[in-house]
């Protein structure tokens, strides 16, 4: 459903993804982890056809981002940590316009069932700048569910929900995957994502430290039975910590003082 090869882009001579590949299929839910500025936005705008690869190949539900952007963005849906909404647009107002982009048919049934899942029935006839932050987020999210995306990016899509909001994200993530979409969520909630996710990608400076199943990176983070219930922020912080003193042991500074000693 979702496939990359070899993906590069970079900025200003830098790479913010490099060499980065790695598959989502239909009903599998994709963690994708790291710290900020990993290269986490810039590999979920690339997928979404938001911004150009500066190399590599795209593929999203059989269709290829150089070829043919337009039906990778009639396949998928983007929802970033910080929506932009129409201001003066109400919250059906804008459903109904997603629904027209998409074309979606007879999408009123579809919108009171999103509007009553996430609470927002109350909210149908307010315009997105009477909105709360994260009634905001959740009206992005009940877009996004409206197209019915084969491939579903989420970027922090947590950020500003309150507990019942994030239960009902979680379940619909998992409802979504299970009806044959390839889901790919961005969060720094490593918990949550153990919780929903099948597979995990652990960026790091724009490149892959992992790919794999959640069975897989715990695996091959296990030297024992008793390793093998170490939760994923404990797996995490392994991995990041290995990188931290690679990069140590390759700085400036360090080969200076090995030179000296």
């Amino acid at each position: 459903m979702i496939n990359i090869h070899s993906l590069f882009k970079t900025y200003q001579n830098a790479d913010a993804v490099c060499d980065l590949s790695f598959s989502v299929q239909p009903g599998q839910v994709l963690g994708l982890v790291g710290r900020n500025g990993a290269g986490k936005t810039t590999t979920l705008k690339t997928i979404a056809g938001l911004i150009p690869a500066s190399s590599g190949t795209v593929n999203v539900a059989g269709h290829d981002l150089q070829s043919n952007l337009l039906e990778i963005k009639r396949n998928s849906a983007y929802v970033p940590d910080d929506p932009e909404l129409f201001h003066d647009l109400s919250v059906e107002q804008h459903l109904l316009f997603t629904a027209g982009i998409y074309a979606v048919a007879t999408p009123f049934d579809a919108i009171d069932i999103l509007l009553e899942t996430f609470e927002l029935t109350d909210k149908r006839h307010t315009p997105a700048s009477g909105l709360s932050r994260g009634m905001r987020q959740k009206l992005a999210i009940i877009c996004a569910y409206l197209q019915q995306p084969a491939a579903l990016l989420l970027d922090e899509p947590m950020t500003g929900l309150d507990p019942q909001g994030i239960r009902k994200l979680k379940n619909t993530i998992t409802e979504k995957a299970n009806a044959g979409a390839a889901v790919i969520i961005s969060s720094h909630l490593l918990a949550m994502v153990e919780d929903i996710c099948t597979h995990v990608l652990i960026l790091e400076k724009g490149q892959k430290q992992f790919f794999g199943s959640l069975e897989e990176l715990k695996q091959s983070f296990s030297d024992s039975s008793a390793d093998e219930s170490r939760t994923l922020e404990e797996i995490y912080f392994a991995t990041i910590g290995i990188q931290d003193q690679l990069d140590q042991t390759h700085s400036p500074q360090t080969k200076e003082a090995s030179a000296n000693a």
